[in-house]
């Protein structure tokens, strides 16, 4: 028979960050980009979403990116635009067209990125929410 784990002891985390725009004024392109959380060692990707919470305002052509590669994150999610407020689901490079394999798999300890890329500075408004689920073997080891 197996267990039925509770919230607290899912090997499943939740990673969310809410960016707003003027965070992303402060962390543009490639040279800031933001550490939102870590793949655990032993860990992986399961699904990464983007959502626009508030509506951008001031720029169109806000991009967004999610991964672990420093020069171009986009393992997760892969040139969302941001500002046309269509949500984004498991739209990156590493994620195939079954979504059914978990991406990311890490032997150590590694970051998840966020690029944002556009004319941010122009931005007077708007709430972006990122959200992945890690898988965390570790915490049971």
């Amino acid at each position: 028979m197996s267990n039925i784990l509770l919230n607290n002891e899912r090997a499943v985390d939740t990673i969310i960050k809410v960016i707003g725009f003027a965070e992303m004024a402060e962390n543009t392109g490639s040279s800031a980009q933001l550490t939102i959380g870590k793949i655990p060692a032993g860990g992986a990707v399961l699904n990464a979403g983007v959502y626009e919470k508030t509506a951008l305002v001031g720029a169109s052509d806000i991009t967004l990116d999610c991964g672990t590669t420093g020069g171009d994150p986009d393992e997760f999610i892969d040139e969302w635009d941001a500002d046309a407020g269509t949500p984004a689901y498991n739209s990156g490079e590493s994620f195939t067209t079954n979504f059914s394999q978990p991406v990311g798999i890490a032997t150590a300890d590694t970051d998840i990125l966020v690029e944002i890329n556009g004319t941010t500075g122009s931005l007077t408004a708007g709430e972006v929410v990122v959200v992945l689920e890690v898988i965390n073997p570790g915490k049971f080891a």
